[in-house]
């Protein structure tokens, strides 16, 4: 019992071993995967431990486990650090939102998370629900290039963009005040943090869209981009991204349709 015992480690620590040198996603056996530090959606810092926690440090540690790779997460600042980090090498996937315009530079995985974008907006406003965004003379703002801000300049007919670079909470409430903007777009889990303990705000509750987080490799890597979508295949159907969505407790997220 004692010797098969023995040949099973030895046979499993040899497959890892193949798998982290033949698998597509990494180099020389580990795997840089850049993501979002500022998107509660991918992950957030724990106030205890101070360590980042969330569907993407999940995902992470599942790669590492079912590959034999070891991956190091890399906390970027917004989506086009990320996707400059894996065009020019300085890692091996990422996480990121698809959008048309993104396109091009790296190569795009089926989704495998969907997270709600809505608004919030002064309390008075007449803006009620998403039906009431895209009217004449709406100011909506949005954080510079993020999903929302591509979103709403590639659908919206009569209402008007403003791409913001501040968007702490104070200086979104700020706008808001002022009538700079009629509403700010974001993903629910970060706009239900911004109104929390505010007064004269409110929070939509309906959604606009769902953004489709996917992973990112490098342009032309079909080999690496098969074997990310042969992953999110193996998470979605195991249930290990559904209980990793309930055990992050972010408001507004869901497990993407599988294609």
């Amino acid at each position: 019992m004692g010797r098969q015992f023995a040949l099973m480690l030895i046979a499993f620590a040899m497959t890892s071993v193949l798998a982290a040198q033949t698998s597509p996603l990494a180099k020389d056996g580990i795997v840089r995967a850049a993501y979002l530090a500022s998107n509660p959606a991918q992950a957030v810092k724990d106030p205890v431990t101070g360590e980042a926690r969330g569907v993407v440090v999940d995902l992470a540690r599942e790669l590492e486990r079912t590959r034999g790779i070891k991956v190091t997460l890399i906390g970027l600042p917004n989506p086009q650090r990320v996707i400059d980090a894996v065009r020019n090498g300085e890692a091996e996937i990422g996480f990121v939102a698809y959008n048309p315009e993104r396109a091009g530079p790296v190569e795009f995985s089926k989704p495998y998370l969907l997270v709600n974008q809505t608004f919030i907006v002064k309390d008075g406003s007449p803006i009620r629900s998403i039906a009431d965004i895209d009217r004449p003379g709406r100011k909506l703002g949005a954080t510079r290039a993020d999903s929302i801000a591509l979103y709403l300049k590639r659908t919206m007919k009569q209402g008007q963009v403003v791409e913001l670079d501040d968007t702490s909470r104070d200086a979104v409430q700020r706008l808001l005040e002022l009538g700079t903007v009629d509403a700010f777009g974001a993903n629910r889990q970060r706009l239900t943090d911004m109104v929390k303990g505010a007064s004269g705000f409110r929070l939509l509750n309906d959604d606009l869209y769902g953004v489709e987080q996917t992973i990112i490799v490098g342009g032309g890597r079909r080999d690496a981009l098969d074997a990310a979508n042969q992953f999110i295949d193996e998470v979605r159907r195991s249930g290990f991204l559904r209980s990793s969505v309930e055990r992050s407790g972010v408001v507004g997220i869901t497990v993407a349709p599988e294609r």
